[in-house]
């Protein structure tokens, strides 16, 4: 089985309807991103300085967007590292299972909202960056 890459996670452009009153954009599961939604939650107020995620996923599909202001997503597959800044709300990062991520940069007022594949799961956490590439390389 191919190991999950960074090249795997992707940029999606998601749909935009602009009139006068204002925008909107509609993302619906299994049409406009490739999985079902089953969670949808979302980071804010986050203190100058501070990152969160740094963790990995065993099998939960990920869209991050930034729903306003803008921060940085580094993914790292164990041998590949990216950087993706997110700072448009009609744009998504899809991020593939088997990928760490750190959110950082937060930009004052950013609101990072994040739709997933699966509910709330303790057991498909890789919370230890030295576990995930443990895994990674098979040991």
């Amino acid at each position: 089985m191919k190991q999950p890459s960074v090249y795997d996670c992707s940029i999606l452009p998601l749909s935009k309807i602009h009139n006068r009153a204002g925008n909107i954009t509609i993302v619906e599961g299994a049409t406009h991103i490739p999985f079902d939604v089953k969670r949808i939650y979302y980071l804010y107020d986050i203190p100058a300085g501070e990152d969160r995620g740094g963790h990995a996923h065993k099998e939960l599909r990920q869209l991050i967007v930034a729903a306003s202001g803008s921060f940085d997503v580094l993914l790292d597959d164990g041998a590949n590292k990216k950087v993706v800044t997110l700072n448009r709300p009609d744009y998504g990062l899809l991020i593939v299972p088997g990928i760490w991520r750190e959110l950082m940069e937060f930009s004052s007022g950013a609101v990072c909202l994040v739709l997933a594949s699966h509910g709330y799961d303790a057991g498909d956490y890789i919370r230890e960056y030295n576990e995930f590439i443990e895994i990674k390389n098979g040991t």
